[in-house]
């Protein structure tokens, strides 16, 4: 799983069907600091993510196919949930 930010849209006219109830979201990997971190990549949104939402993706195939119910679809990686809040607990002594 990883933490990204959703920065855009992605229009196809022509697309696998399994595509065809969802969207497909350009987002960008972020740090737990908020900052980018590697290259963006697009996602299959199961959430209902817009722009500028902070998501949590799961970025391996198997879990992307399974959640569109076909174990041979061409998905990698899918949006899971919308971020509200990050806490990070400091451990110090």
């Amino acid at each position: 799983m990883h933490i990204a930010r959703v920065i855009g849209n992605v229009v196809a006219t022509v697309r696998h069907p399994v595509y065809h109830r969802h969207k497909l979201l350009l987002v960008q990997p972020l740090g737990l600091d908020g900052a980018d971190r590697g290259r963006s990549y697009i996602a299959l949104d199961f959430v209902h993510a817009g722009k500028g939402d902070r998501v949590l993706v799961s970025n391996e195939g198997n879990a992307g196919r399974q959640m569109v119910g076909d174990p041979a679809a061409p998905v990698r990686s899918v949006i899971v949930g919308i971020i509200d809040a990050i806490n990070i607990n400091d451990p110090s002594p």
